[in-house]
């Protein structure tokens, strides 16, 4: 009787992971079997939804990505502007992380709320002021101005503090009487620790970065300083219209280097963002 239970609980469980997964990459199916379509046939009856096309536009498609906008120029500044922004992400959050996490303080738990509380504000809510800062300082239509508004990330904080209360004080103790200063025990004792969290947070802030829209339309004016979602919209023709092959074809372009980063590294993900809910340790 058990049995059967446990039988009927992991096929319903099992069925409801296949649904809602089917739910989630039907739109990535979509875009990618009408990229490989002809103009003609993405739209035409029982054709929409045909996974193998009648006429193929693949080659057209793709190739326009390529030859209709400068596509790897586009890639570029993504790619320098999400490493960028890690880099300095990171430069920032150890140090505020440790602090938090192995230092006492007045104030410690204050700066902490102050963290935590900051996670609820949502990104859009700061596009207009960051805006108006930076036209003020003339730094609009910069790669200043892609980079430095994310420059600092509480959720960085947050997670390395909560990585590095797992992590024994009996290390900081060690290094600090071997003579080590607080930011030799951070960069030389503490960061090598924690590897798993850094490749975690890293692809989240690719990934999160590498797709954001929002601030480059609002920043950025010129194309040669476009980033790959910004430059989907060059797809747009005001007197053409939509050309759905072509951008589908292009969002798969752009979308293709995440889905591998996420694919290789699904297991250090999770492993990374597991370890900010262990026991702390003393």
């Amino acid at each position: 009787m058990t049995n059967a239970r446990s039988f009927s609980f992991n096929l319903v469980r099992h069925a409801a992971l296949v649904l809602t997964s089917s739910f989630a990459l039907l739109p990535f199916v979509w875009m990618f079997t009408t990229s490989l379509k002809a103009a003609g046939d993405i739209f035409a009856p029982f054709s929409i939804w045909a996974i193998i096309p009648r006429n193929w536009g693949a080659m057209e498609n793709y190739a326009a990505v390529f030859t209709d906008t400068p596509m790897l120029r586009f890639m570029a500044n993504g790619l320098f502007v999400c490493l960028a922004i890690l880099a300095l992400q990171l430069l920032i959050a150890f140090p505020c992380a440790y602090a938090l996490a192995k230092l006492r303080f007045p104030g410690r738990q204050v700066l902490m709320a102050s963290v935590v509380g900051s996670l609820l504000i949502p990104g859009q809510a700061l596009v207009l002021p960051l805006f108006l800062l930076f036209h003020l300082v003339g730094l609009l239509d910069t790669y200043a101005a892609l980079i430095i508004p994310h420059s600092i990330s509480v959720f960085a904080i947050f997670l390395f503090r909560q990585f590095f209360l797992t992590t024994p004080d009996d290390y900081v103790h060690a290094a600090r009487l071997d003579g080590m200063s607080e930011v030799g025990v951070i960069w030389r004792v503490m960061v090598p620790l924690a590897a798993p969290a850094i490749l975690a947070f890293s692809a989240f802030s690719i990934s999160s970065h590498w797709n954001d829209l929002l601030w480059p339309m609002t920043v950025v004016q010129t194309r040669e300083l476009a980033t790959a979602p910004l430059g989907l919209l060059f797809f747009k023709s005001a007197d053409q219209g939509v050309d759905y092959g072509k951008l589908m074809a292009a969002a798969t372009v752009v979308v293709a280097p995440l889905a591998l980063v996420f694919f290789y590294a699904q297991r250090a993900l999770t492993d990374g963002l597991g370890l900010g809910g262990r026991e702390p340790k003393s």
